[in-house]
């Protein structure tokens, strides 16, 4: 029988990391924690607040994975912990919704990024981002490896760009642009930085992703708890270093006014030249994104298949790429339909936030294996049990924010989730028929 290939080291398990969190977010998502939290001070706080929570679910997730060193991640996590149904639910919601949600999403970012050089329809923008998932798909297809050292270029290149972009606009500064201490006198509620906290935490998204591809790196319960650490203090360095070189470009109130801060500050020290710096730092951030993302996401719909959870024949490896071809073939080909038809956005909005009630009995399950005497990691959380309390409150409260702020939504999401479990059943007793 063909399996999958260990083609992946700490490098590229990094990069992984790295790649798929910085997106776009960064470039846009200062100004709405800024309107939230209305101080200088008290926006590095939120960032510093939302990397520690990220890099506490990391530490926790990295537990997991070297006491299930199985490819899957998550999905392996709450079926091992709870039940086979749990886990199916969390598949279920990446593949309809989650995950192929945020490639088509992220995509078309990227689309839009490319047409602020080539002038394109909505229908341009739209075969951009198609294109972009079927090249990304068919690379990915070709080998993990390939798939790797293109996610590491990327990540390479998009934390040099943030570099660069630091460098100018703190050289390129005047003398008066310097914001940072600025601080307002309006009070800043616990309830807005809550908040403004829950909104960084969407910025750090994807952290938990590279613990998908764990039978195909090497040494897995070491390489991918070794990973998480450097990549979500990564991050978190490269997004507090960002939020510095906008308020060093522009006061507090027109970073929290902006839709396009990263282009704003840019355009601030350099010129008309800064947005399409921007612009082509955007692209090549959201270009590595989806190609992390598309790399990822076919590993737990394998996992799934091969468990029985879905179609045998997509649990398929490839005879001579070492790839689950069939499992990447369904995820392109679903993306795209989303980006064509445009009802991502709709998808994308109402289910996004239930994956934080998978991270929280994700996390709440290390209480519940511990007790377990089978249960052997070879990493154990630091500071337990206070990291995963903290983060099991955080990842709770997310989902009662989203809850009262958006009911009709939210139970619209729900509800999408909850679609999973008659299907999860039927398929189930199927199975058991055979």
């Amino acid at each position: 029988m063909t399996t999958l290939k260990r083609s992946l080291g700490l490098g590229q398990a990094t990069a992984m990391v790295v790649g798929i969190i910085i997106g776009a977010s960064i470039f846009v998502q200062p100004s709405e924690i800024a309107k939230l939290v209305p101080s200088v001070p008290g926006v590095f706080a939120v960032w510093i607040a939302a990397g520690v929570l990220t890099a506490f679910g990391a530490l926790c997730c990295a537990e997991l994975a070297s006491a299930f060193p199985r490819t899957g991640g998550v999905y392996v996590f709450l079926k091992e912990t709870y039940s086979p149904a749990v886990g199916f639910l969390w598949g279920w919601a990446m593949f309809w919704s989650m995950h192929s949600g945020i490639i088509a999403a992220i995509a078309v970012v990227f689309a839009r990024y490319v047409a602020y050089f080539v002038p394109l329809s909505d229908t341009g923008i739209r075969l951009i981002a198609i294109t972009a998932i079927l090249v990304l798909s068919g690379i990915n297809y070709l080998g993990v490896k390939q798939g790797s050292i293109l996610q590491t270029i990327f990540t390479l290149g998009k934390v040099i760009a943030i570099l660069a972009i630091l460098v100018l606009v703190m050289v390129l500064k005047s003398p008066g642009g310097v914001t940072i201490n600025a601080v307002t006198s309006e009070h800043i509620s616990v309830t807005k930085f809550v908040l403004a906290v829950a909104a960084g935490l969407f910025a750090f998204g994807g952290w938990h992703m590279v613990t998908y591809t764990a039978e195909e790196t090497h040494k897995p319960e070491r390489t991918i708890p070794v990973a998480l650490l450097i990549g979500t203090l990564t991050v978190t360095a490269c997004y507090i270093a960002l939020n510095a070189a906008y308020f060093s470009a522009l006061p507090l109130e027109k970073v929290a006014a902006s839709t396009r801060v990263a282009a704003e500050a840019a355009e601030a020290v350099i010129g008309r030249r800064g947005g399409a710096a921007i612009s082509a730092v955007v692209i090549f951030s959201t270009f590595g994104a989806v190609s992390g993302i598309i790399l990822v996401g076919p590993r737990v719909y394998f996992a799934m298949a091969r468990d029985g959870l879905l179609f045998r024949w997509v649990a398929s490896v490839h005879p001579r790429f070492q790839t689950p071809h069939r499992a990447i073939i369904l995820q392109a080909i679903w993306s795209s339909v989303l980006v064509a038809t445009g009802t991502y956005r709709a998808l994308f909005t109402r289910v996004i936030y239930t994956e934080w009630i998978f991270f929280g009995l994700m996390v709440l399950g290390l209480f519940l294996l511990r007790r377990r005497p089978d249960y052997a990691p070879t990493y154990r959380t630091w500071g337990y049990p206070i990291p995963p309390i903290i983060f099991i409150l955080a990842s709770f409260f997310i989902v009662a924010n989203q809850i009262v702020s958006e009911p009709r939504e939210s139970l619209m999401g729900l509800g999408i989730v909850a679609l999973g479990l008659p299907v999860y059943y039927l398929w189930a007793r199927k199975s058991l028929s055979r």
